[in-house]
């Protein structure tokens, strides 16, 4: 078995995205970011999924990507809700700047470490916000880069950056990871819980994954908040 780093925010993408790694028989190396969300509930909900997944090493890397603002995630911003201030085609105040950048330049330093050639990502471009660093050309983008940035790869260990997601509904995200033993119970996705953690059912988040839920056929088993 090989050792891979498995970005995992808790999220049911990337609880899903692990369970794949695992089941090509990847040795995870879970990581998992405290960047100043307000959601940080989510760490909790990244080391439930990585206990359920049987996961040994699992790395909780603490960064402040609130002191740039400019995302309803990092800053005190409003959330849109039910669809509002969501134009087709424009990025939305969810975004954080340069996070999956960020986010994956921590992996492939643990990678290096580990010695790890794989690293999995859970990014998703058909039912997602519509952020730039979820593209699969900056996917391919960031592992030209890697390769070129690394003793690992100038010594001939080249990195690979796999994106078992990338093209799969949400319903067909949750349809292969039920069929991996998923729990989702445990994963959170939302991007404003309440105090008790408690989903909003009606931000993008939420609305993306009560919608695949329902295409599947099966209720969310995640808490949420009284509608």
């Amino acid at each position: 078995m090989s050792d891979a780093v498995v970005l995992l925010s808790g999220g049911l993408d990337s609880a899903t995205a692990l369970a794949i790694a695992r089941g090509l028989g990847l040795t995870p190396h879970a990581l998992s970011f405290r960047y100043g969300q307000r959601h940080a509930g989510e760490i909790e909900a990244a080391r439930a999924v990585a206990r359920q997944q049987g996961v040994e090493h699992h790395t909780i890397v603490d960064i402040d990507l609130a002191m740039f603002g400019k995302s309803a995630l990092t800053a005190a911003l409003p959330v849109p809700k039910d669809g509002a201030g969501l134009v087709p085609g424009e990025i939305p105040i969810t975004y954080v700047p340069a996070r999956n950048t960020i986010f994956l330049s921590y992996a492939l330093a643990l990678a290096e470490v580990v010695g790890a050639r794989d690293i999995v990502i859970g990014v998703n471009a058909v039912d997602y916000s519509g952020y730039p660093d979820c593209r699969p050309e900056y996917i391919a983008a960031f592992q030209q880069m890697a390769n070129l940035a690394t003793k690992a790869a100038v010594e001939g260990s080249l990195t690979t950056i796999h994106t078992p997601l990338i093209w799969l509904s949400k319903a067909d995200i949750i349809r292969r990871g039920l069929s991996l033993e998923v729990d989702y119970s445990v994963t959170r996705s939302c991007y404003d819980p309440d105090v008790e953690g408690r989903a909003c059912g009606r931000c993008d988040a939420c609305r993306l994954r009560l919608a695949g839920f329902a295409a599947v056929g099966i209720p969310d088993p995640a808490p949420y908040q009284p509608r």
